[in-house]
Formats: structure tokens, sequence, C-alpha cells
């Protein structure tokens, strides 16, 4: 009998045991909640991010909210500037030029990451624009390298080869777009005038912004502004653009063949790659340098975003593993965003994988993404601040002046006051 009984202990305190673990189990599952603006790219990416992750930890969920980009951004900000936390998600997107802003505005709302991650496997740049005060917040995520976008039918026509592309100043490209427009009677570029890209370019490719490293504004007295000024002054007044209104009207300039190139960043690939037809006729180059700029060089950047944790996250470990065992260690998940996506990351070691070696037969035959990911590693840092806008603004009040051939002193002059103002 008291076998029997203390069978039936055993019994039940094994089915207890198992009640109890299911209980612990059950109460460790997370749903990890995640804002972005792109289901058919960061959505994506992190969705299968997120897969990955499930392998080892089947309980756990994700809930990834999309928004309209600037929808998503003023929600945020609101809600940070009140300071409730209720709805906030653990992770959220931000895109690169915005990161500074929110970061010396609200500091203590977003969770280092400094001791959770190896920085150094990441492209510096990205890095940087995600450190305040000694300590780093972001898991960098896409890149926007840029790079030149050529048609090599169309160059051909004019005795252009891609060799004369390579490690080239804007004023080699003034000239190389004189000789297109003479041979084709084709522009060599569409602009927007009503966009600041250009400049943007132009001048991180010479490790320079509107504010220096401390946030100071740097415009009137910046050599590398100056060259920028000058530099966009001459492309204009050589003839070899065509100008634009809009996204559409702009991608369609290149892709349609009305204009025969283009320099942006690497997510343009997607765009020109969507017109099968003209598969072998594209090239890629590095970015043109500044010339007579010291430490200009051929690598520059456009866009990008990093993906960041809330110190109120509810699941904010749970985030911060995530994030450090898939974004910051699976080599193996770049190559997969990289061929669905057209997601071109900034984790260093990814650059070794079988994706980013392929060669691209709509580009020549090129390792395109092999190039970029190389120009990737070069980009110089800057700090983008928390006025980039701002300055854009003020930038793009006086392209006008600028086609006309203004005086380029009044016209830094002039951006310098408004930014001045406009941050005070």
């Amino acid at each position: 009998m008291n076998r029997i009984t203390s069978r039936w202990r055993n019994t039940l305190a094994v089915a207890l045991t198992g009640i109890s673990m299911f209980s612990v189990a059950a109460a460790q599952a997370a749903e990890i909640t995640v804002w972005c603006w792109d289901p058919n790219f960061n959505g994506a990416t992190m969705e299968e991010a997120f897969s990955r992750y499930k392998a080892n930890n089947p309980d756990d969920t994700i809930n990834v909210v999309i928004f309209d980009k600037a929808a998503m951004e003023q929600k945020l900000q609101a809600q940070l500037a009140s300071g409730a936390t209720d709805g906030l998600p653990d992770i959220v997107l931000i895109e690169d030029y915005r990161a500074q802003k929110y970061l010396q505005s609200f500091t203590s709302a977003f969770e280092p990451l400094t001791s959770h991650v190896d920085y150094s496997t990441f492209a510096p740049y990205k890095v940087e624009l995600a450190t305040l005060n000694g300590q780093t917040y972001s898991i960098p995520f896409d890149s926007g390298v840029t790079g030149y976008f050529y048609r090599s039918d169309l160059l051909a026509e004019a005795g252009i080869t891609p060799d004369q592309l390579n490690d080239i100043t804007w004023d080699q490209l003034i000239e190389i777009g004189k000789a297109v427009k003479e041979k084709t009677g084709l522009p060599l570029l569409p602009i927007d005038p009503t966009g600041s890209d250009w400049m943007r370019i132009m001048l991180q490719s010479a490790g320079s912004w509107y504010f220096d490293a401390d946030g100071n504004v740097t415009i009137k007295d910046n050599p590398v502004f100056k060259a920028a000024i000058e530099t966009y002054q001459r492309l204009l007044a050589a003839g070899i653009t065509t100008p634009v209104s809009g996204w559409t009207e702009y991608t369609g300039s290149f892709t349609s063949g009305k204009s025969v190139s283009t320099f942006s960043g690497v997510w343009m690939t997607a765009t020109i790659k969507a017109n099968a037809d003209q598969s072998g006729k594209w090239g890629v180059a590095p970015s043109p340098r500044l010339d007579g700029v010291e430490g200009a060089g051929n690598a520059s950047n456009l866009g990008g975003s990093s993906w960041y944790v809330l110190s109120s996250a509810p699941e904010k470990e749970k985030a911060i593993d995530f994030l450090t065992s898939v974004w910051a260690k699976d080599v193996d998940f770049y190559q997969k965003i990289l061929v669905n996506q057209g997601a071109l990351g900034t984790y260093l070691p990814a650059r070794e994988g079988e994706a980013f070696k392929a060669s691209d037969d709509f580009f020549g035959g090129e390792p395109v993404w092999q190039n970029f990911s190389t120009w990737l590693a070069e980009i110089p840092a800057v700090n983008y601040g928390i006025f980039t806008e701002e300055a854009d603004s003020a930038t793009v009040a006086q392209i006008p002046a600028i086609t006309s051939g203004g005086n380029v002193d009044e016209i830094i002059a002039a951006i310098d006051a408004q930014v001045r103002q406009q941050t005070q």
C-alpha cells in the first residue's frame, strides 16, 4: 500500500513539474513589436530575420506594424515628446539622417547596445551615425552607398568605355557628358531642382556635412561646401542635364533612355532592373569625387536606416537578443535579403557570402553587389546632426541662384544665414 501511494505521489509530482515547466515556458514566450514603413523591403527583411530566430525560440512571435513613413515618424515623435510609453514598440526603424535628432532629443528613450554588439563588424560610417557620448544605440541595417549607374550601350556610341568611368572626378564626368551630348544628342543626367541629393553625395564623399562633429554649422567657411556648390553650378552650366519633376519623371528619364545615367544610392538597382529588356545594357561605376579637395574620395552615401530598441520596450531583453543573434551575426541572412529584397546590409562579414560575389548579367556580368560592398566600407563617417532637413531646405532655396550663375560666396552666405536662423 505504501509503495502504491508512493508511486502515485511520484507520478503526481512529475505531472505537476511538467505543468510548472509549461507555465514557465508560456510565461517566457514573447511577442516582439516592430515599427517600420515598407512591407516589401524593411518589413520583409524583419520577417525573414525573425523566421531564423524562431527556429531556436519557437514560442516567440513578432508583430511587424507597417506605417506610412511620415506618419510613423510623427507618431514616434509625439509619443516620445509626451513621455508616454504605452503603445510604443520594442524595435523601431529610424532613417539615418534623423538618428541624431532622436538620440539628442530623447537619449533616455533608446537603449544603448554598445555592450551587446561588436561594432567593428559594421561599416564605420553607420556606427558613427548612431553614436552619442560614447554609446552606440542601433543595429545598423541598409546602406545608401552610392554608385554611378549608366547605359553602357549609349555611352559606347559616344566612345566612352567602362574603364573611363572608374575613379573619376566630377569635372571629368562633365567632359564625358559633353562628349555624350555631342555624339548622341542625349543629356547625361536628369536633375530635380527641388532636391538636395547631389549636395549630400558630394559633401559626404569628402567627409564633410552641413555640421561638424560637434553639431556646429559648417557652411560659410567650409572649403568642401564651396567646392560642392561650384561643382553643382558647373554641372548645370555645362548643358548636360535635363530638369525633371518628381520621382516618376526622374526615374523615367534614365530608364526610358531619355537621359544616359544617374548617380544614386544602391537601392536604385531594383528600379533599373525592373526594365528586363535593358539587361546587359547597364553598368555601375563608383561615384565621382570632388576635384581639388583634400580627402575627397569616390565613395558616398544617400539614405539608409537602422534598428533601435526602446528603453521602455516590454520585451527589451528579448528584442536585443533577437537583433544581436541574427542582424549582428548571421551571414547567410544577409545573402538572402540581398537576393530577395535587394537589401544591401552594412554587416561587413556578409561580403564574403556567395550572393555578394555573384556576377549580374543585367550589369554586363559585373559583380555589382561586391563592388557596392567594397565602396560601402570606404564611405567617410560624418555627423548628420539634428538639422539636416533644415539645411537641405536652405540649400534648395538657393538652387535658382546657383542655376542662373549667381555669385557662389553670396549663395553660401545666404544658405549659412538661413541655417543658423533656423537652428537657433
